[in-house]
C-alpha cells in the first residue's frame, strides 16, 4: 500500500475539477458526505464494474486511526443480504488517504431511502409493501448486527441504500457508525443533524446498549408508513424532548395543536397505505420499539429464545398471509388474514359475511382471469414472497349481475383538505399547508390508484372472458368437425342405400325379395333425412360468430385511459421564502382530478358491464352446443348402426342366393330335368325348442342356439312328411321333415 500523491488525494476530496482517474478507474460522482468521509462512485474503463468508495476527509488522530483500521476489518467480516458488503480494494486504489485505506463497498444503484420518501407519490407514507419490505429487510440487518455485536447507533433514511438483486428491492444498511467518534462527551457533536433518529439516551449522553438501534428502528418504520416521523416532527429534538419523555409507554405519535397543546395516541395517524390488518399488527410492535424507557424497549429478552421479543413480533407480522379481495361491486377492498390450510370455502364464507354476496355467486379471479380451484387451499391467493395489497389483487365478482353501475362517489377528503377546498383562497402558514398539501396529494394519488386496481379488475374479467371465449371456440370446433363427420356420413349412407334400393328393385322380380327387409331400408331412409336436421347447426354457429365479434371489439376498445399525470403539477414549489400562503393551485387540481375520475369509472363500468354481458351470453350457449353435440354424436351412431345392418342384410342375401345356386345345382345333379322348377323360400323366426318339437332332424349337424333366423328352401307340391332344407343365419344347411302342423 502507498501514501497517496497530493494531488491525488486533493481529487478524492473533491478538490480537482473533472473526474479524476486511478488506472483504468474513474470516479462517475459524489455519492455522499459523512462526519469523517466522502463516498464516491468509480467505474472500471473495460469492464464496467462499480464500487463505493469511501476515504477519509479528515485528519485523524493515532486513536482514531487505529478505531478506522478496526473497524474496516469488522466490516470485511460480515456477510448479510441487508448490510451492504466490503469489497476487495482494487490494487490501483489501494492507497492511504489522511494515513489510512480506503473502503471499497458494493454500490447501490437505487440512491437511500430518504431519496425514496422524498418523492412527492410518498409524502403521506411509502406503499404497503415497500414498508413490509423495509421492515423485513432492515430489522433483518439490525438483528444480525447485534448477533455479532455490534451496535449501529446511527440508523436513519440516510443510512440504508436500495439495491435491485434478480427484480426485487433489497434494503441494505450502510455506514454502521465505525469511523464516527462515538465519545460520550463529544456525541451530540458527532450527530449533528441526525438527532431526530436518536434514542433518548444517546441524546442525554446516558449509557446505552442495543436497544438504541431499536428506537432508531421504529422511528424509521413510522416515518416509512406515515411520511414524517412520530413525535412533534415539525420541532428539533431539544424542544420535544422534555414533552415526549413523560408519554405513556404505548403512546407512538404526538403532535401540536393550534393552541400550543401537544397531544399523544397510541395508534397510528392517518391517511397511510396500509390495511387494517397489517396496522393491527404493526402498531403493538411500534409501541415496543418507541418505549422511552430503554430497558422495556424493544418488548425485552424472551428467556426461552433468549432474543428480543421485538424480533418475534416482527417475525410473526412478516409471516402473515393476507389476501387481498377488491369487491368490483363497491371498489371496496377487503383484507383477510388466512388461517393455516384454511379452504377456499371458508374464505368465502366469511366474504359472504362481509359483503352480502352468496357463495354460489361468487367469482374470484386472479390477476391473470383464472378462477380459483375449489380444491384447493384458500393460500392458493397468496404468492409467496409478494407481500402487501398494491403488489397482488384477487378481484371478487357477483355472478348474479351482469350490469355494474359502479361507484361514482369519490373517497372523502380528510377534515384538513375539506378545509382549503371550501376556502382555497385562504392565507395559512406554510408549515401547516405542507401537511394539508400532503394530505391533498395522497387524496390525489388515491384517485389515481383506485382507478389503477379498478382497471386491473377490469383487465381480469377481460382475460377471464377470453378464457371463456377459449372454451367456447373449443367447443364450437369440435361441435363443427362433428356435423361436417356426420354429413360425410349421411352423404354415403344416402347414396348407398338409393344405389341398393334400385339394384333390390331391379333383381327382386326373379330373384330374392323380401317385403320386410324393403320396409326396414325405406325407415332407414327416413331416419337419415331426420339426422340430416340434426347435422344442420348453421343458426348456433350464428350465433357464436357473433358473440366472438363482439369480444373482439371488446378487446380494442379495451385501453388504459391515462389520467394526466398529477405528479408533474404537483412538484413542490419554492413557497419557503413566504411565510404565509393559498391552496389555490392545489384545490384546482383536485377538482380537475375528481371530475376526470368520474367520467373515467363511468366508462370503465359500461365497459366491464359489455365484458359480464358476453361472458353470461357465452355460459347459456355451451349447454346448447353440448346438447347439439350429443345429438349430433346420437345421429352419427344411428346412421353407422343403419350402415351395418343394411349391410349384415345385403349379405344375409349374398348367402341365400348361393344356397340356392348350390341346392339348384344339387338337384339337377340328382334328377336331370330341362326345366327345374323354380325355387322359393320362407322365413321363420323360431327357437330351438320350436325347431326340435316341430322338425325331424334327419342329420346330426343341427344347430344349437337359441334364437336365429331359418330360411325355408323346398319344392311347389311336395307332399307331408317332404324333406325340405334349413338354410340357418350362420350358414349351416341341413335337410328336416316338415311337419303337416308346420307346414300348415
Amino acid at each position: 500500500m502507498e501514501r497517496l500523491p497530493a494531488g491525488a488525494a486533493v481529487a478524492l476530496r473533491g478538490g480537482c475539477p473533472g473526474s479524476p482517474t486511478c488506472g483504468p478507474w474513474e470516479m462517475r460522482e459524489r455519492l455522499g458526505a459523512g462526519g469523517f468521509g466522502n463516498v464516491s462512485l468509480y467505474q472500471h474503463r473495460e469492464s464496467g464494474a462499480r464500487l463505493a468508495v469511501k476515504a477519509c476527509r479528515l485528519e485523524l488522530s493515532a486513536r482514531h486511526q487505529e478505531r478506522w483500521r478496526h473497524e474496516l476489518q469488522i466490516l470485511r467480516s460480515l456477510n448479510h443480504p441487508n448490510v451492504v458488503k466490503a469489497q476487495d480494494l482494487p490494487e490501483d486504489l489501494d492507497f492511504l488517504v489522511n494515513d489510512v485505506p480506503l473502503l471499497a463497498m458494493e454500490y447501490c444503484s437505487r440512491g437511500d431511502l430518504r431519496k425514496l420518501l422524498n418523492a412527492p407519490e410518498n409524502c403521506c407514507g411509502l406503499k404497503e409493501s415497500q414498508v413490509l419490505s423495509v421492515l423485513s429487510d432492515v430489522g433483518s440487518g439490525i438483528q444480525y448486527l447485534h448477533e455479532n455485536r455490534i451496535i449501529h447507533r446511527d440508523l436513519k433514511p440516510e443510512n440504508i441504500v436500495l439495491q435491485d438483486e434478480a427484480g426485487k428491492v433489497i434494503y441494505k444498511i450502510i455506514d454502521l457508525g465505525y469511523a464516527k467518534d462515538l465519545d460520550q462527551g463529544s456525541l451530540c457533536t458527532s450527530f449533528v443533524g441526525t438527532l431526530q433518529y436518536l434514542a433518548p439516551e444517546l441524546f442525554e449522553n446516558s449509557p446505552y446498549t442495543k436497544t438504541v438501534d431499536f428506537w432508531s428502528l421504529g422511528t424509521v418504520v413510522f416515518e416509512c408508513i406515515t411520511g414524517f416521523r412520530p413525535f412533534l416532527h415539525n420541532q428539533q429534538p431539544f424542544a420535544w424532548h422534555e414533552k415526549i419523555k413523560r408519554k405513556d409507554p404505548k403512546c407512538i405519535f404526538a403532535w401540536e395543536e393550534m393552541t400550543g397543546e401537544v397531544k399523544f395516541s397510541a395508534y397510528l395517524p392517518t391517511p397511510n397505505s396500509l390495511c387494517s390488518t397489517i396496522v393491527e399488527s404493526v402498531e403493538p410492535w411500534l409501541q415496543m420499539m418507541l418505549t422511552w424507557d430503554p430497558q422495556q424497549r424493544g418488548g425485552g429478552v424472551d428467556p426461552n429464545t433468549n432474543s428480543y421479543r421485538c424480533f418475534q413480533v416482527m417475525e410473526q407480522l412478516l409471516s402473515l398471509k393476507i389476501v387481498h379481495i377488491l369487491n368490483m361491486t363497491s371498489a371496496k377492498i377487503l383484507s383477510y388474514p388466512l388461517h393455516p390450510e384454511e379452504s377456499l370455502h371458508s374464505l368465502q364464507v366469511r366474504i359472504e359475511s362481509d359483503t352480502g354476496i352468496s357463495l354460489g355467486n361468487q367469482e374470484l379471479l386472479l390477476e391473470m382471469g383464472s378462477c380459483l380451484d375449489p380444491r384447493k387451499p384458500a393460500s392458493q391467493c397468496v404468492i409467496d414472497g409478494v407481500k402487501g395489497w398494491d403488489s397482488y389483487m384477487v378481484y371478487l365478482f357477483d355472478k348474479s349481475k351482469t350490469t355494474y353501475e359502479g361507484p361514482f362517489a369519490s373517497r372523502t377528503l380528510s377534515d384538513s383538505v375539506n378545509y382549503i377546498v371550501k376556502d382555497s383562497k385562504i392565507q395559512l402558514p406554510v408549515f401547516q399547508l405542507r401537511k394539508i398539501w400532503a394530505e391533498a396529494v395522497h387524496y390525489v394519488i388515491g384517485l389515481k390508484d383506485d382507478y389503477s386496481r379498478l382497471f386491473q379488475g377490469q383487465r381480469a374479467a377481460m382475460l377471464s372472458l377470453l378464457r371463456y371465449n377459449t372454451n367456447l371456440t373449443n367447443r364450437k370446433n369440435n361441435m363443427i368437425s362433428a356435423s361436417q363427420q356426420l354429413k360425410a356420413k349421411l352423404d354415403f349412407f344416402r347414396q348407398s342405400i338409393h344405389l341398393d334400393l334400385e339394384r333390390y328393385s331391379d333383381q327382386m322380380t326373379y330373384g330374392i325379395s323380401s317385403e320386410k327387409m324393403l320396409k326396414a331400408w325405406k325407415d332407414m331412409e327416413e331416419k337419415a333425412s331426420l339426422c340430416e336436421k340434426v347435422a344442420d347447426i348453421g343458426s348456433l354457429d350464428e350465433q357464436i360468430m357473433a358473440l366472438h365479434t363482439e369480444i373482439v371489439e371488446l378487446q380494442r376498445s379495451l385501453h388504459v385511459r391515462r389520467q394526466n399525470d398529477v405528479m408533474e403539477n404537483l412538484r413542490r414549489r419554492p413557497c419557503d421564502h413566504h411565510v404565509y400562503s393559498d391552496s389555490t393551485e392545489m384545490v384546482r387540481i383536485i377538482v380537475q382530478t375528481v371530475q376526470s375520475q368520474d367520467w373515467v369509472l363511468k366508462e370503465l363500468f359500461r365497459h366491464l358491464s359489455k365484458l359480464l354481458g358476453c361472458k353470461q351470453k357465452i355460459i347459456d350457449l355451451l349447454p346448447s352446443i353440448d346438447v347439439a353435440l350429443n345429438s349430433i354424436k346420437e345421429a352419427d351412431n344411428s346412421v353407422m348402426q343403419m350402415q351395418g345392418k343394411r349391410q349384415r342384410e345385403i349379405w344375409h342375401l349374398l348367402k341365400i342366393a348361393c344356397v340356392r345356386m348350390w341346392l339348384s345345382q344339387a338337384t339337377l345333379a340328382e334328377q336331370p330335368v330341362q326345366n327345374p322348377p323354380s325355387l322359393r323360400y320362407r322365413e321363420a323366426h323360431l327357437s330351438s325348442r320350436s325347431v326340435h318339437s316341430a322338425f325331424r332332424c334327419q342329420q346330426s349337424q343341427q344347430p344349437s342356439v337359441a334364437l336365429t333366423w331359418f330360411f325355408l328352401l323346398g319344392c311347389p307340391g311336395e307332399g307331408n312328411g317332404a324333406p325340405v332344407t334349413l338354410l340357418a343365419e350362420d350358414g349351416w344347411v341341413g335337410k328336416v321333415t316338415l311337419d303337416a302342423a308346420v307346414q300348415s
